[in-house]
């Protein structure tokens, strides 16, 4: 019986080392489709100011470097963006504004986010150029408005929000990289009302939902993926008396009700980094496969996929 192999990822946010291992991974795993679920860009930017004495320094991960070759600045460039931060040369003048200028930070966090897509739409391009696989990316809650665009206009990404994509004969996908308000109001942040809609909307224009694949960034309320610290009102994590922290659900009441409603073949979720597993509602298969993309490490989600349904899956780490 034909299979297609699908590879999911997600929450990757601008770390290029995993991006390149998502790229991978449709050679390295045999799969037919890759798909990366959303939060693809870098949350931080990191300032390599330059002085007036030529060198080039820098506070990375709590600690001051001081660089003098530009080997050291491409190796230390190299080093910021495999766990998704993103390096940029400046003056010493340009630091001082930019450190003061709330407006200024805003500006170039855009300008640089756009640098980074371009850089990996190439990247993407060489390494998918010759492969027969399927690359899908979409953007989450966390992602500027800009980067879908670029998502767009690419000729090796296939760029599925707010769409029904077919991912083989028997296979439909749609695609929402939304979340219910989060305490940090990111872009993509909604209403619950509003994800539902969307959702039916998307659902209306799928031919057969047994065998539709669900590929949405929050993952359903009152599951195990999508448990949460806990914020105070500083937005940090609540400790318990007995250690640890207090653990909480946060997703999305609208895609739990879709879910049970539709009952589709598979669900594709994110959002939620310490939540990596799989939990089923009904007869859909749930999954988050978590992320660890500080640390460089690829979470993700593997399955062979039939006309009669799921063949195979298991979580991987890579």
């Amino acid at each position: 019986m034909p299979r297609t192999r699908i590879f999911f990822t997600t929450d990757v946010h601008g770390s290029e080392r995993c991006f390149i291992k998502f790229l991978n991974a449709g050679q390295f795993y045999k799969a037919n489709c890759i798909i990366l679920g959303g939060d693809i860009t870098f949350k931080t930017i990191v300032p390599l100011v330059r002085k007036k004495d030529g060198k080039v320094y820098l506070k990375f991960l709590g600690e001051n470097f001081v660089l003098t070759s530009e080997n050291e600045i491409m190796a230390m460039e190299k080093r910021i963006r495999s766990i998704g931060f993103y390096p940029h040369q400046m003056s010493e003048e340009e630091f001082n504004e930019f450190a003061s200028d709330k407006r200024k930070q805003e500006e170039l966090f855009e300008t640089l986010v756009v640098e980074m897509i371009k850089r990996w739409l190439s990247i993407a391009e060489n390494k998918l150029k010759d492969k027969n696989v399927k690359c899908f990316i979409s953007p989450g809650n966390d992602d500027s408005r800009i980067v879908d665009e670029y998502l767009k206009n690419s000729k090796y990404i296939i760029y599925p929000e707010e769409q029904v994509v077919r991912l083989d004969e028997y296979h439909e996908m749609i695609t929402l990289g939304v979340s219910n308000i989060t305490p940090w109001h990111c872009i993509r942040d909604m209403e619950e009302k509003d994800i539902g809609e969307k959702i039916d909307k998307l659902v209306s224009q799928v031919t057969d939902l047994k065998n539709c694949i669900f590929n949405i960034h929050v993952p359903p309320y009152g599951t195990p993926l999508d448990l949460a610290p806990k914020l105070d009102e500083n937005l940090k994590p609540i400790a318990l008396p007995t250690g640890g922290v207090d653990m909480i659900n946060v997703g999305s009441t609208s895609v739990r009700k879709a879910v049970e409603k539709y009952q589709p073949l598979l669900g594709l979720h994110g959002h939620i980094h310490e939540s990596r597993g799989i939990f089923k509602i009904g007869r859909t298969l749930c999954v988050n496969p978590g992320s660890e993309y500080t640390e460089g490490i690829l979470k993700g989600f593997l399955a062979d996929i039939t006309e009669n349904g799921i063949r195979d899956y298991l979580i991987t780490t890579g």
